[in-house]
């Protein structure tokens, strides 16, 4: 039980990650950790993996890149306005409205749809980040509280049924546009960083969804 519940802690944690990482830019103390050891030994111990030794390759890379630019703190900011803070004609949007909605517009049906599940759990979005409720950053934070409150049950049932919650959640609140997402990292990111990012998370993802099913 003890392993199970380290295990999804670990999960947890490569979400909170991955939402910090498309939350906001990263600072020059960010980019001293991505240099650093623990960052190394972190991203080898993904890379053991095989599903993930490719994106974690491909990311790890673009990491070595980063630290070679002239003004890495400065440029990589701006990589990350340009993506995540611009139009649809020219970035790579983080929410999932812009890619399952119907309108084409922020807060359609699945920022509706996301503010309902978070309240279903009783899980709030931090108030500092203030967002609508379907950006990446907020539907990874939610899917880390997820898994942490599946640790929390105290019978069977009950973490069988937060594992199903989380499961549902991958498959219909992050794969259905996480494809996409990435799609258009990888064709707006000039640099790559951010599209090896995405890349890996999507590899994540589906990792994630084959372990919660069983398979």
């Amino acid at each position: 039980m003890q392993e199970f519940i380290a295990f999804n802690e670990q999960r947890a944690e490569i979400y909170w990650w991955m939402s910090s990482l498309f939350a906001r830019e990263l600072s020059d103390a960010d980019l001293h950790e991505y240099h650093g050891g623990e960052m190394y030994t972190f991203l080898s111990g993904l890379g053991m993996t095989e599903e993930l030794k490719a994106p974690v390759d491909t990311f790890r890379t673009a990491i070595k890149k980063s630290h070679a630019r002239s003004d890495e703190q400065l440029e990589l900011a701006a990589d990350f306005c340009g993506l995540f803070l611009s139009t649809p004609k020219s970035g790579a949007l983080p929410y999932a409205s812009m890619y399952v909605g119907k309108t084409g517009l922020l807060n359609d049906k699945p920022a509706q749809e996301m503010h309902e599940l978070m309240a279903s759990f009783d899980i709030a979005q931090r108030k500092e980040f203030n967002e609508p409720a379907d950006h990446l950053a907020i539907e990874l934070d939610f899917m880390g509280n997820l898994i942490i409150m599946g640790n929390q049950q105290q019978t069977e049932e009950q973490r069988e049924a937060l594992m199903q919650s989380q499961l549902s959640f991958i498959n219909t609140m992050l794969l259905n546009w996480l494809p996409l997402f990435t799609k258009e990292c990888q064709l707006r990111d000039r640099f790559g960083f951010y599209a090896a990012a995405a890349n890996l998370l999507l590899a994540f993802c589906i990792l994630d969804k084959k372990f919660l099913a069983g398979e």
